[in-house]
């Protein structure tokens, strides 16, 4: 039964529309510019290290501003923080599509990333607001199919961009999206809500946590290029790191109003969520970091054609979100995180046994049970988790959901490139032994000329052969490594508890 408070039916869809276009650009923007870096480099004049911090500048910017989205939301209202962020991150889009100088890339991609960072947990919250109970899991399949697509098409898009026309497009792309979703947004939003009381903000709390973020980000992005611990540099970061993530705890849990709520974490099945949702970063948004290398690197698949091969897994991944949008409240959400671990975990453990000679075929099925997987998962996760916060927390809420799925994502992707390094050398260190002269197989008329252990030229290729396959073992371990992860969230459903879908006391909020 449609509430007094409800918008317009009319007004609803078209604000779904225009913040989940939002979420999607902030999403995309995470990885778009990636394989862009390279010509970037060569306008910029810039090092391939000094490149680096186009994406750490970004990255470390969001993860600041993203629990900030909360008290941002209070003094300004949802509404008016929504329409600053879209209008401010299509300038910033705009400004970095422009940019001449490594400095000034670095400055608009860091306010890009400050005015990015509320999209996905403000649009995450409207669409919770603006849908009754019953309708949130079909709004939240929209949203979940947006910001775990994202990620996984902005490297094909970024790369088809910058080979058809220039690099700076990848950042053009989105100035005409983000100004019709503005002008929409202005348009149907209308009568906005006075600012409330400013709260006051926890600057202690909140200094901390901006530090501790930054510190690990910078340690996770650079840590691989400095030899981690080997690194005075990575050493320091990782102090102050965990000295102030302590001191953000201790705060927290002794200050009257400290800048994250404690009583969040009494709801359990938030408390559970967010936990699940760090790990589905650490898993997820890892195996994303693992493919395109894989296929291109070891595979020889050009840039496009891997773009082809992992669409159907994207594809997978809407379908399923949509399917489980509709089972929410049909079907017992623990029955469906169950069957999106299974099928997750079932993908990596196929992976575990390819080689560069696995067919097509075969990767367009293993993506396909991946994003039905993925989709059966993140849906009734984000809506089981938000779902029993109360109206006036809720934003607070999802910014520190975004936020672990975020740190989540960061420490996955630092985590697998490293063991692909390590263990790469590792994996050469212990087959070169057995490449030898005496070796039956080298002696074979069709591969003793090309790989002769008695020319230059010949131990090159030898060379070049035991690092594939030592390569190809070291993604093995990181898709070992990553069903167990996986598998290990088994646990974590019985914590969850069915959320109360007939409850009508919050079955509908208008904009703040």
């Amino acid at each position: 039964m449609s509430s007094a408070h409800e918008p317009a039916v009319a007004h609803r869809a078209a604000i779904t529309v225009c913040v989940v276009l939002a979420a999607f650009l902030e999403a995309l923007d995470g990885t778009i510019a990636n394989v862009a870096l390279p010509y970037m480099q060569g306008t910029m004049s810039a090092t391939q290290d000094q490149m680096g911090w186009v994406l750490t500048s970004y990255l470390v910017a969001a993860g600041i501003t993203t629990p900030a989205t909360g008290f941002l939301s209070e003094r300004l209202g949802m509404t008016r923080l929504l329409l600053i962020s879209v209008a401010g991150f299509t300038v910033c889009s705009m400004l970095c599509g422009v940019a001449q100088s490594l400095p000034q890339m670095v400055l608009f991609r860091l306010l890009q990333g400050v005015f990015g960072a509320p999209l996905i947990p403000l649009s995450q919250t409207v669409l919770m607001n603006v849908y009754p109970k019953e309708e949130q899991g079909s709004a939240m399949a929209i949203w979940s199919i947006v910001v775990t697509a994202g990620p996984a098409v902005g490297s094909v898009v970024g790369g088809w961009l910058t080979f058809a026309y220039s690099w700076r497009y990848v950042f053009f792309v989105n100035v005409p999206v983000g100004v019709a979703c503005f002008a929409v947004l202005w348009f149907f939003i209308s009568g906005l809500s006075e600012k409330k009381a400013p709260p006051k903000l926890d600057w202690l709390g909140f200094g901390a946590l901006s530090i501790a973020i930054a510190a690990l980000q910078l340690l996770l992005d650079r840590g691989q290029e400095k030899d981690w611990f080997g690194s005075s540099e990575i050493c320091i970061e990782a102090i102050v790191a965990a000295s102030a993530f302590y001191v953000f705890l201790v705060h927290t849990f002794t200050a009257e109003k400290p800048f994250f709520r404690p009583a969040l974490l009494r709801d359990r099945n938030f408390s559970a969520g967010t936990l699940f949702v760090t790990v589905v970063g650490l898993s997820f948004f890892a195996s994303l970091a693992l493919q395109p290398p894989y296929l291109q690197g070891l595979m020889g698949y050009p840039i496009l054609t891997t773009g082809l091969v992992l669409a159907p897994s994207g594809v997978a991944l809407m379908v399923a979100s949509v399917v489980a949008g509709r089972l929410i409240g049909k079907v017992d959400t623990r029955l469906l995180l169950a069957t999106g671990i299974g099928l997750t975990a079932w993908s990596f453990y196929a992976r575990t046994g390819w080689t560069p000679d696995v067919a097509p075929s075969a990767i367009v099925i293993n993506g396909l049970f991946q994003g039905c997987g993925i989709g059966l998962l993140y849906v009734p996760l984000s809506v089981a988790a938000l779902s029993n916060l109360s109206p006036e927390i809720r934003a607070e809420g999802a910014s520190f959901f975004t936020l672990l799925r975020l740190l989540g994502s960061s420490v996955g992707v630092a985590v697998v490139n490293a063991m692909i390094v390590r263990n790469t050398q590792m994996n050469h260190a212990d087959i070169s032994p057995l490449v030898t002269a005496a070796n039956p197989s080298l002696l074979e008329p069709a591969v003793a000329d090309v790989l002769s252990p008695f020319t230059a030229a010949g131990r090159a290729a030898l060379d070049a052969v035991v690092t594939n396959q030592a390569q190809v073992i070291a993604y093995m371990d990181d898709y070992k490594m990553l069903t167990f992860m996986t598998l290990s969230m088994l646990p974590l459903i019985l914590a969850f508890r069915e959320p109360d879908w007939a409850s009508a006391s919050d079955q509908a909020m208008a904009l703040e």
